[in-house]
């Protein structure tokens, strides 16, 4: 007779991945005979906006689907709501594992995406247009742009183009309150989510290498078919298709 491999997976990340999907009922059960319960689990969305009460509860909420597609155990989530406009904090740095809020920063968007704000986006070349969905972080370099981090955007059509694009994440002078005082607005980059020169070292350190970065806009085509928003696949096929 043959036996098929068990598969063990931590109880957390097992009960993370049921609860993408069971009815709260369901949920409710499948923790009571865990041995948990919802005074001990707390939903992921709602740790970052506790974390981050300064941010969209809508938009953590669906960052924290995407990385429950993604990587259930991930250490670091960046967040960019690119919904406000640029003189306003729109970056996010969460340290998942210590519960913590890392960063709350200004950052750019391309100058193909608009002007005070961001209202285009796209995964097409030379469009100096900003990218949307769910990217998982690579290495950091030194560049043209000095200090830098490399990104690979993970959703197909949408963003999986960003490394042969250079859309990567480093520190711009024109990313400052004096810019915006001077201009009424951010400077902005060829499609790069560009951060202050002050915390690009800490910041870029603090997600390098497997990290994941999630960046929204209400785009109702994006909204309906990312498979980060609607997980239907194993969430480890979903990474690393």
């Amino acid at each position: 007779m043959r036996f098929l491999p068990t598969l063990r997976l931590p109880l957390s990340t097992l009960a993370a991945s049921l609860l993408v999907t069971l009815p709260t009922a369901h949920a409710g059960n499948f923790l009571s005979q865990a041995g948990l319960s919802y005074s001990t689990y707390v939903p992921l969305g709602q740790t970052l906006t506790e974390l981050a009460p300064g941010a969209d509860p809508h938009v953590l909420q669906l960052a924290a689907q995407a990385l429950a597609c993604a990587q259930p155990d991930a250490e670091r989530l960046a967040v960019i709501d690119f919904s406000r406009p640029s003189v306003e904090p729109r970056l996010w740095v969460f340290d998942l594992a210590q519960e913590r809020l890392m960063f709350e920063e200004l950052v750019s968007h391309g100058r193909g995406s608009g002007d005070a704000e961001a209202t285009v986006f796209s995964n097409i070349p030379e469009s100096y247009q900003s990218s949307l969905g769910l990217f998982r972080t690579m290495n950091s370099y030194y560049g043209r742009n000095g200090y830098s981090l490399r990104l690979e955007g993970l959703e197909p059509g949408v963003n999986d183009l960003a490394y042969q694009r250079a859309i990567v994440i480093h520190g711009a002078d024109y990313v400052s309150e004096a810019f915006i005082r001077q201009t009424g607005r951010l400077g902005r980059s060829h499609g790069c989510p560009a951060v202050r020169q002050e915390v690009t070292y800490p910041l870029i350190d603090s997600i390098k290498e497997d990290h994941y970065l999630f960046a929204y806009y209400p785009d109702p085509e994006w909204l309906k078919n990312s498979a980060f928003l609607s997980c239907e696949r194993d969430a480890t096929q979903l990474a690393m298709y």
